[in-house]
């Protein structure tokens, strides 16, 4: 194996432990796996104390990293479902092209 392959494989590593090493142990009391939803929705009450939510949710996730897992599987879909109609455009490109 290349010595650039090896440095690559490392650094996938240390970019994945990295954060786990730095955040274990923290969760949502220390303002960790807070989303923009609940900093928006603590600045709205700030600016108007009376204010009142229109609906409340259906479900609520037990807990952060619950939410967060949702999230990140939700960009995952989308990516997975973007990728395939780009490829499936690109393959359909070069198809007409080398019949030509």
């Amino acid at each position: 194996m290349e010595t650039k392959h090896i440095i690559m494989i490392l650094g996938v590593i240390l970019l994945t432990a990295a954060p786990l090493i730095m955040y274990a142990g923290k969760g949502e009391e220390q303002g960790y796996f807070g989303g923009a939803d609940d900093a928006a929705g603590e600045a709205i009450e700030k600016l108007n104390p009376n204010y009142k939510p229109w609906f409340s949710p259906i479900w609520e996730p037990p807990s952060g990293e619950i939410e967060s897992l949702l999230f990140a599987l939700q960009a995952a879909i989308g990516a997975i479902i973007i990728g395939y109609f780009v490829g499936y455009n690109k393959a359909k490109i070069e198809l007409k092209s080398g019949n030509q």
